[in-house]
């Protein structure tokens, strides 16, 4: 789905709330993030980013502003339905088929993108272009080697990159990754950041992560969210030098700071 002519933006959040009983979790967020830009969340724990990924994908609803993906209301949409407009998620917690292959996992995420919804009279392995494109997708994402194995019996990084090959199998073009590198060794980060970047060129990528070194080699952008509220949205090297992220999530004084 193209952007709306009116809106720059493939993903936009307008003065978002989101309270549990009278506890204010998200208080008046507002981002507007460009088509194919990559920005990251950060933020200390318990400063909402989950949540805020919640009610972007539709997994809770808002207590009031708007999220508009392509120009387009998503709010009070449900998860499902936000994905077949273009955006989808990965989870910390991987979500994958354990039993099946990894050639089946891609296959099954992209049935719905390429028109064989609830065609029952399909045979799956008849369908050559759609089975070329797994092929070609389980290659970027580093597993063709890999392509009749069960899910479970794949290491816990390969399964980390088989649900970002999961996640756009479907064609979105907005993809939210909630801390892809956590639980991976360094070398195994190093390698999936680039793998990232190649198989998300082009999208517009969202992800909560807490590993500094993969923010600031990641984005383009990046947001700190302190108490539920965005209190600055800039460039790594800008976010890096400003003093009230030093302070309030860096943890040091401005006198401290490097």
């Amino acid at each position: 789905m193209s952007n709306s002519p009116s809106s720059p933006w493939a993903l936009e959040i307008k003065d978002l709330y989101k309270n549990f009983g009278k506890t204010e979790i998200i208080r008046g967020i507002n981002l507007q993030i460009k088509q194919g830009e990559r920005v990251a969340i950060i933020g200390p724990n318990g400063a909402g980013k989950s949540t805020l990924f919640n009610l972007i994908s539709g997994r809770l609803e808002n207590t009031r502003g708007e999220i508009l993906l392509n120009g387009s209301r998503i709010d009070g949409l449900k998860p499902f339905e936000i994905n077949r407009k273009g955006l989808a998620r990965s989870f910390q917690i991987t979500h994958i088929f354990p039993k099946l292959s990894v050639f089946e996992n891609l296959r099954c995420a992209m049935l719905w993108s390429k028109g064989y919804r609830y065609s029952f009279w399909h045979f799956l392995a008849e369908l050559d272009d759609l089975n070329d494109e797994v092929e070609d997708l389980m290659e970027r994402i580093r597993l063709d080697k890999k392509r009749d194995l069960l899910a479970m019996n794949l290491t816990y990084a390969e399964q980390r990159a088989l649900e970002i090959g999961v996640t756009i199998a479907g064609g979105a073009n907005v993809i939210l990754l909630d801390e892809p590198t956590a639980g991976m060794s360094k070398s195994e980060t190093t390698r999936f950041i680039r793998l990232i970047k190649q198989v998300t060129e082009g999208k517009t990528l969202l992800a909560v992560e807490h590993d500094m070194g993969v923010v600031f080699e990641l984005a383009d952008k990046i947001a700190v969210v302190v108490y539920g509220e965005v209190i600055a949205f800039d460039t790594p090297q800008a976010i890096r030098a400003n003093t009230i992220v030093q302070e309030a999530y860096l943890g040091v004084s401005t006198d401290q700071a490097h």
